[in-house]
Order: C-alpha cells, then structure tokens, then sequence
C-alpha cells in the first residue's frame, strides 16, 4: 500500500458557534430545529440595511456564567493576558479545538508525538475587526497609537499558531484561505499531509469572526446579506426557498481531529467517522458569482466521487453550500441533481445547516464537516429551516424540511464554495 492510499480518520470533533459552545449543544439545537440567529448587539445597527447574525454569546471575564453549554468565556480556554494579543477568532479556534482534542483523547507530551501532530487552521477574512478599530484608532490618535499586537491579532495563520503553542504540537503548520470553502479546505490539507506521511495527527478547520461594522457593511454594499427579515431574525436564512433574499453571517469554529487509521488502532482511540475523498476546482468565471451552469460544483463533486472511488448512487446524504442566495442555491441544485443522479423518482437527502447557523464563512465547510460526522454517528439527518415555498428544482431532492429524519447515511458528501469561484466537495464514510 503506497502512502496516499493510507485510511484516514476523524476521531475528535469541536464548534462553536450562535447555537452553542460545544459540539453536543449545537447539534442538539439543531436537531431540535432550533436558530442560533438574532439581533446584532455587537455594534449599533441603525443605518445598516442588515441588523441581524449568529452572534456566538458572549460572557465577559468577570461574568461567571454557570451556562458554558451556551455562553463562551475565554477564560475558559485561555490566558487573560494572551486574550489581548488575539482576535476573537482565534479564540474561537482554540476553544472548539480544546473540545476536539479531549474528544479524540489526544493530549500528548512526548516530543516524538508532538512532533507527529499537525496543525491546519484557517480563516476566510482573519482579525477584521482588528484592522478596523486599529485604523479608526490611527486616524483619530495618531500612528504612534498602534498595538504593538495589531499584526499578530489580524494574520490567520496566527489561529493554528497559537494552537500549536498552546498545545506544543510541531508538526506541519500553515494556514487556508479560500473564502467560504477555507474549512473544508483545511480538512483536505490535513488529510493529505497524513496519507504522505508527514504527520500522524492533525487538527484541522476554520475560524470567523466578522461581525463588525465592515464586516456587515461590506457584505451589505455587494449586495449578498439578507435585509427582510430583520424583525424576525430567525427566518432570515431560507436555503432553496422563494422568499429567500441573502445569506446571514454567522461566526465561530469547526474543528475536526484526524489521523491515519493505523495509528488511531494502534493507540485504541474511538473512531466517529473516516475521511474518504475531496474534490476541487476552479469556476475560472466572476469573482463573486457562481458559474450558471455549475461547472465548478458539478466538477468538484464529480473529483470527490472519483478520488475516493465512490458511486453516485453510494452517497445518500448532502450537506449543502445551501447558503440562501437567490442565484447560488439554485445552481447547487441542479449540479448536485446531475452529478448524482438526483430526480423526483430517486431523491436524495439533502439539507442546508445554514439554515440554523447562518453562514460562518472561512469556518462553515469545517462545521458542517463536524455536523455531518455527528449525522453519521448518531444517524440522524438535520433539517433545514423555513423551507416553506420550494423553489423550482427542489423535486429531485428530500430536503428534510423543518424537522430532522432518523436516517442512517453511509456515504456523505458536504459541499463548500468560495468567492473566486473556489469549490471543494468532501466526502466521508460512517465508520462501522
């Protein structure tokens, strides 16, 4: 067996995000069909068409909040004095990567081990609110008044940094950035530094936090946030339904621990699922719009099947892009419906968790990762939300409307893609 033909397996899984602050309380909330979006309370909305995210709640360093299945407080995971040198988004990858390490009971101190495991940990955007308040913070006191932390706070790589520090591993380390695919991405770059050989374990995913000002009005100004439902907050993200007007930004982590198989066997580590295949490609067409045909998908899609030696028929669950613009579901759809031979005869399961999460950006690819290995686990299928008028194209598809489905996937694909026409498709199996 050469190299790359190595098993590759996940045996810790971590998040956090607006529905919660661990991986048992989000998937729980959205099995419940449950929202983890609301009003915006980190800056003062009024003159923004969009007043509504997945705000992760908040707990201050001195609030001790009994409740940390629903509220994250950083002491809990982190230094107070290394807070200040880093953006919220890195904190949100130690916390969720904190979850998946105890998870996966990989905790070493041995030099060899630390030296085998890997980090990979990446952001779409990185430190935005950073660089937005240290610039506002030049303009008014002056250049003299920049941190002296304002770099180390605004580069993504400084997410699987100051993993790897916290935790001593000293196997490769580097950072995606691939827009909204960066998570899945992540997971891909893992995977096949363990099949060369280049390390044992790795931790693997992404991390956001840009619910500021430029976050939102950037995202406003391209016309790509949902702005009618801001008075009913819970039903803004609509994957694949008429009334569906942009997607809502959410924030925080998904991390995923994998490792070869061979050494998760040889140390009697309890494997939740394995990695199989991905797929990637490029649009070559618009910087922000998705190819009409969905040559890109359709492309990624049919590399993931190919690489991992998997038929079309085999995968019985999707975990969608689905973000819920009024363009790029309806592309999805009838890419997904092609490559996998979907028809209003021979559905297939499908469902967009975004619905619930908002969409988290540089971490959605690695958290829908995480939620289709609980899916596979505890074999059941999440919903999507407020899908109350389908539109046309969803006939070939049981998109587990409003309620989750006992259902057992073997084969699962978790679509992801990215401004810049970057599309990347995963495919994991249950483990049995």
């Amino acid at each position: 067996m050469s190299s790359f033909e190595k098993r590759v397996v996940v045996t810790g899984i971590g998040a956090i995000c607006g529905l919660g602050c661990n991986m048992d309380t989000i998937f729980s909330n959205i099995i419940q069909s449950k929202s983890g979006i609301g009003k915006i309370t980190r800056f003062d909305t009024t003159n923004y068409e969009t007043k509504i995210a997945g705000e992760v709640k908040l707990a201050s360093n001195d609030e001790q909040k009994a409740d940390e299945n629903n509220f994250f407080n950083p002491l809990s995971v982190i230094d107070f004095k290394d807070q200040k040198k880093m953006d919220l988004f890195m904190m949100y990858a130690i916390k969720a990567t904190d979850e998946a390490l105890k998870q996966a009971n990989w905790l070493p101190k041995d030099e060899y081990s630390l030296q085998r495991t890997g980090v990979v940990i990446g952001s779409g955007i990185g430190g935005l609110s950073v660089i937005q308040d240290q610039t506002l913070d030049a303009e008014k006191k002056g250049i003299n008044k920049i941190s002296p932390f304002f770099v180390p706070k605004a580069l993504i790589n400084l997410a699987s940094g100051w993993v790897s520090m916290k935790y001593g591993f000293m196997g490769p380390n580097h950072s995606v950035v691939t827009a909204c695919a960066t998570g899945a991405h992540a997971i891909y770059d893992a995977a096949i530094m363990i099949k060369a050989g280049m390390a044992d374990v790795v931790v693997c995913g992404g991390a956001e936090s840009t619910i500021c000002s430029m976050g939102i009005g950037g995202f406003n100004a391209a016309k790509a946030l949902s702005t009618k439902y801001n008075d009913s907050p819970e039903k803004a993200s609509r994957p694949w339904d008429e009334g569906r007007d942009g997607f809502v930004m959410g924030e925080g982590a998904g991390i995923l621990v994998l490792e070869s198989y061979e050494h998760a066997q040889k140390r009697g580590a309890k494997i939740l699922c394995e990695y199989i295949s991905a797929g990637m490609s490029g649009d070559a067409y618009h910087i922000t719009s998705p190819s009409p045909d969905g040559r890109g998908a359709k492309l990624a899609m049919k590399m993931a099947l190919s690489q991992g030696k998997v038929n079309a028929s085999d995968i019985d669950y999707i975990n969608a892009h689905g973000t819920s613009t009024p363009v790029g579901d309806g592309i999805e759809l009838a890419g997904v419906a092609e490559v996998l031979g979907a028809s209003e005869q021979n559905k297939k399961f499908m469902s967009s968790t975004k619905s619930s999460t908002g969409h988290l950006l540089g971490a959605a690819g690695s958290l829908e990762a995480a939620i289709c290995v609980k899916a596979a686990c505890e074999s059941i299928l999440p919903p999507t939300l407020n899908l109350e008028n389908p539109c046309q194209g969803t006939e070939a598809f049981d998109l587990v409307a409003h309620k989750a489905k006992q259902f057992s996937p073997k084969y699962i694909l978790s679509n992801s893609f990215g401004f810049g026409g970057t599309n990347i498709s995963l495919i994991f199996k249950k483990f049995n």
